[in-house]
């Protein structure tokens, strides 16, 4: 039979199956942070049990820490009680912490691929949505609630339906000026919010397979944004270029093995899909959001639709809603919009390709005088390598604030907060109402238009100064 590499990879890590019931489902690799654990070991506690096997796991601290004096004590009372909670569970139940300080740091969905951790073939999942971003290497990754957590932390498996698959084909080459992080935009922008619930999605054909793995990245973590439990690419030899030598991936002759396995990871020619989508790469340009969920997004050149455009009339009311939040009118173009903040982070754009993106846009230039400009990197080797090159010297110059790595301002749960009815450019994941901070406007754009808005202190089209 004809399988697609989800069927393949799923049906490889189905421990029981009964009809009618969620299969029992096999986990070969557990992020967990401070946020969505606590209550997770205390599942553990409360049934006297062991994690199963705590070499599968990999923790870290990010959602909720400082960004800024990491080696003094955690100011924010929430933040240091999660922290000191996470450090609390990994020492009594003999788990690796990559905590504030520790040179692997960072945000989880970051330290898992720099790390080799996360390896083709794999299923993963941790308390967090945009788990997703590990399928970027031709892995099952998905984000899990709190009680899933627990089942993991006590028997290494989950209860999980299996999804529908869905097939994403892009074909053609992108103009310059347009990234990864404007295609995955452009297609929730297509699809909507809701358009992938109940699958999950392989990103196929030539625009996806000439990215870099960091790029790939970008777009599986927002698959989660079009209702999609996940998304994922076949590996080839830019995945393994990727993960070569990384401190946890196979070496030796177990990475002569891991290679001969990782190339059967491909879908089948004739393999059925149970959605398939094509779009043209021509058709994509820069992107951005104005409204209140991914999917409501536009190239920086056009109008916001109008109530009369919708094919979905029932959306009026919530569409004119969120133009409220965002006061902005429909019809009208974002372009030229002024911005008070940038913020230049999260797991989907801080890496260091994106920095050294921002840094040979803004270099000689300076940040626009009224616009707060945060660069968070995703992690302490992210950071290390961004000061090798010399990238937080041109930050410096051009004003922008290089702080410590975290999640930071992709959902105001710490200290980095957009304040009330101030307008943001962000690199982020999530516009929701209040995501950034209460009262908060968020548009989401690539790191190159970010750049651009840090400069200008506006929306802007990158293209017309290139």
């Amino acid at each position: 039979m004809k399988q697609t590499l989800f069927d393949k990879i799923w049906e490889s890590h189905v421990v029981n199956r009964q009809e009618g019931f969620p299969d029992v489902f096999y986990i070969d690799r557990h992020y967990i942070h401070e946020v969505t654990t606590p209550q997770a070991f205390d599942m553990l506690r409360e049934r006297n049990l062991p994690v199963f096997r705590p070499q599968q796991t990999t923790a870290t601290a990010d959602h909720n820490v400082p960004t800024q004096n990491q080696h003094l004590p955690i100011q924010e009372e929430l933040s240091r009680m999660q922290v000191e909670k996470l450090t609390q569970n990994c020492e009594e139940f003999g788990l690796e912490l990559y905590g504030l300080g520790h040179p692997f740091q960072g945000i989880v969905h970051v330290i898992g691929p720099e790390l080799g951790f996360t390896q083709p073939g794999m299923t993963m999942v941790c308390g967090d949505s945009h788990t997703s971003t590990h399928g970027a290497f031709g892995a099952i990754a998905f984000g899990i609630g709190t009680s899933m957590v627990g089942q993991v932390l006590a028997s290494q498996c989950i209860l999980q339906y299996k999804p529908k698959r869905m097939l994403i084909e892009i074909n053609g080459k992108l103009a310059q000026g347009v990234s990864a992080k404007d295609v995955i935009l452009y297609i929730i922008s297509q699809l909507t919010a809701s358009g992938g619930t109940g699958y999950f999605v392989e990103y196929a054909g030539e625009v996806f397979e000439n990215m870099t793995m960091e790029e790939r990245m970008t777009v599986c973590n927002m698959s989660i944004e079009m209702g999609a439990r996940g998304g994922l690419i076949a590996p080839d030899e830019t995945t393994f270029a990727y993960m070569k030598d990384r401190k946890y991936a196979p070496q030796g002759e177990n990475w002569d093995k891991a290679i001969t396995y990782w190339k059967t990871l491909k879908t089948d020619d004739g393999a059925e899909f149970d959605k398939v989508y094509e779009f043209k790469a021509e058709s994509i340009h820069p992107m951005i959001t104005y409204g209140t969920n991914p999917g409501m997004g536009i190239s920086v050149n056009s109008s916001i639709p109008k109530s009369d455009e919708l094919s979905d009339k029932s959306e009026i009311p919530s569409f004119q809603k969120s133009l409220a939040y965002m006061g902005l009118e429909e019809g009208t173009s974002i372009k030229g919009k002024k911005i008070d903040y940038v913020f230049i982070g999260s797991c989907t754009n801080s890496r260091i390709e994106d920095l050294r993106t921002v840094a040979q846009f803004v270099q000689g230039k300076k940040k626009a005088e009224d616009t707060v400009v945060w660069i968070v990197p995703g992690s302490k080797q992210v950071e290390k390598q961004a000061k090798a090159e010399g990238l937080d010297k041109i930050f410096a110059e051009a004003g922008f604030d290089l702080r410590e790595p975290g999640c930071s301002a992709c959902l105001g749960m710490n200290e980095d907060k957009v304040p009330v009815g101030k307008y943001c450019v962000s690199t982020s994941n999530r516009n929701f109402e209040g995501r950034q901070g209460q009262g908060s406007r968020t548009f989401l754009a690539s790191p190159l238009t970010a750049a651009l808005a840090a400069v200008t202190g506006r929306v802007d089209d990158v293209r017309e100064y290139l």
